[in-house]
């Protein structure tokens, strides 16, 4: 479970065994909408979208309606994919191992009938840690106060690494205070995202717990 007593995930483990097999590089873009592209990437209204994004869509409306958010969904490998979907509870409290059971249970079912991987794959569902990922614009807001990390694709004054304190969100910029002052970065460009694990943090979570 998550927490500073414990490890910072809790995890399930299914095994799904569909047909076929599927590579996931760059796409060619098909007619239809939410047409499957080339070498596992998809299209919607003729925008690409990863895989990823993809499954999220897919199981986002099913995990909402079990009282979860949908932190991150994370799908790697070509050979034997694995796919991560990252959840927390909407009342604040942890995830266990039994929401982590209810929840795969509930994507396998989607999935089974979507078919987005095809092949061998592994799920995991999982809760995020204290030094979570952030991943929506709103995670920086919430967590303004907190220190951070953060990586983006294109350099903001010379850098593409930035670790500091949260100041929140400014329209579609993370504002972020540095040991220079104060950056502003699009957060269009941010590749990489998540809390340092802190004191302040930590209390923050006992806090939390508590109430």
């Amino acid at each position: 479970m998550g927490g500073p007593a414990g490890p910072p995930f809790s995890f399930w483990w299914v095994q799904a065994q569909p047909p076929g097999a599927r590579d996931f590089r760059a796409p060619a873009a098909p007619t239809a909408p939410w047409d499957h592209g080339e070498n596992g990437a998809y299209w919607e209204d003729g925008a690409a979208m990863d895989l990823s994004e993809r499954v999220r869509h897919l199981i986002e409306p099913a995990v909402d309606d079990m009282g979860f958010d949908v932190v991150r969904v994370l799908v790697s490998g070509s050979r034997k994919p694995s796919l991560q979907a990252m959840v927390e509870r909407r009342d604040g409290r942890a995830v266990s191992v039994d929401d982590c059971a209810r929840i795969s249970r509930a994507i396998s079912a989607l999935l089974d009938v979507e078919e987005p991987i095809k092949g061998a794959y592994t799920l995991e569902v999982s809760s995020p840690g204290i030094d979570r990922p952030l991943v929506k614009l709103g995670d920086f807001e919430r967590f303004r106060g907190f220190q951070a990390k953060v990586e983006i694709a294109r350099p903001v004054d010379g850098r593409r690494r930035f670790k500091g304190r949260l100041l929140g969100v400014e329209d579609d910029n993370i504002r972020i205070e540095i040991e220079q002052g104060e950056v502003k970065l699009p957060y269009p460009d941010i590749q990489r995202a998540k809390l340092v694990l802190t004191d302040d943090l930590i209390a923050a979570s006992e806090e939390k717990k508590r109430a």
